[in-house]
């Protein structure tokens, strides 16, 4: 008797919380003030110090419990022919009004603070076809010249040297550069690694996560290596408190081409010239050919090869996943979807002040 009472109490709190994240969505200054800048770093430091240093996913154990507990939850109640059926859903709904807690708490709340471009005194409006041509151009020259320094060929790919975990370790280097420009980027207290769920994050189409509950970035092990320094710092950019899709591909372009090392900033400018040349494909098919032309060939190669990873692990299964993923971004203040990735286009354009 006693745990159902705490069940409807976590329940009708489930309730609350929700009216409250309502409210808490009109007030970006207080987020950004009190928990973004506030509480929420103390949360994030403490995560990663305490799980940092353990070489594996945490929280990826930590979802694998809970699917366990799914399941043996459904074959309980199938075999008790649904005995008990609302006692048994009021330990659902509780047990959801914890993880909406502690997913707001320890992270979440950073869906509603002040946009990265206030942060950073950026100036965005709308651009023409023209400023996203040149903006194209330079990124593409960047692009080339970060590949011909690697490769002394532009029609040899680049091929990364480093491990998997050599890179965990190269990527603070660049937002230690970056702090030096704006402080509200610095990273500390290193907490990320490879994913225990790498093969299913591939067939759902994902290259990494931020585990909300533990704090970890979480990086699918299995992507192409010339794509894994900007993933990697995508993800560090969520740790600091960026939540947003295209902030924190923004942060992760910034992190990965302050970083000294080249081949991160081949992945730097490659991540960036990927999203330009997307919105010129989509404005104007005959100039992305055009475009296209200007890349070298070996980044061109790079380009297919990547592409061929994903397509081979595409499923029936995938445009589901992403239909819901394309839910909760858009109930977390993202309103267009998966397609806020794209909006890192805005940012670089008031990033590089393109007339």
């Amino acid at each position: 008797m006693k745990n159902k009472k705490t069940n409807i109490y976590l329940t009708l709190f489930l309730v609350v919380q929700v009216l409250l994240m309502k409210w808490i969505a009109t007030a970006p200054g207080f987020v950004e003030t009190y928990y973004s800048k506030g509480l929420y770093p103390l949360i994030s430091s403490f995560f990663r110090i305490v799980l940092g240093w353990i070489p594996f996913s945490v929280g990826d154990l930590l979802i694998f419990y809970f699917i366990y507990r799914a399941f043996r939850f459904v074959y309980r109640l199938f075999k008790t022919r649904f005995r008990n059926f609302v006692s048994k859903l009021l330990q659902v709904t509780a047990f959801c009004s914890l993880i909406y807690f502690f997913f707001y708490l320890f992270w979440g709340l950073n869906y509603y603070r002040e946009p990265l471009a206030k942060n950073l005194n950026l100036e965005q409006s709308p651009y023409t076809s023209e400023q996203l041509l040149s903006l194209s151009e330079q990124m593409i020259l960047k692009l080339n010249e970060a590949h011909l320094k690697i490769t002394n060929n532009d029609s040899i790919k680049v091929i990364v040297p480093y491990t998997q975990r050599e890179m965990y370790a190269m990527a603070p280097n660049g937002y230690e550069h970056l702090s030096n420009t704006y402080p509200q980027l610095s990273y500390s207290f290193r907490s990320v690694k490879s994913s225990l769920m790498s093969l299913v994050q591939t067939y759902n189409g994902t290259s990494g996560y931020l585990n909300p509950l533990t704090g970890e970035a979480q990086v699918n092990s299995r992507i192409p290596k010339t794509g894994y320094p900007t993933t990697t710092c995508h993800e560090m950019a969520h740790q600091i408190g960026f939540a947003a899709e295209n902030e924190a591909n923004f942060i992760g372009f910034l992190a990965a081409i302050h970083n000294e090392d080249d081949y991160f900033k081949y992945a730097g400018y490659r991540m960036a010239v990927r999203y330009v040349i997307f919105e010129v494909y989509k404005r104007d098919k005959e100039q992305y050919k055009e475009i296209l032309k200007t890349i070298h060939k070996g980044v061109r190669i790079d380009f297919q090869e990547s592409s061929d990873f994903w397509n081979s692990y595409k499923n029936p299964l995938e445009p589901l996943i992403k239909k819901g993923y394309n839910a909760y971004l858009k109930a977390n203040k993202q309103a267009k979807g998966i397609q806020s990735y794209n909006y890192v286009v805005d940012l670089l354009m008031s990033y590089y002040k393109v007339v």
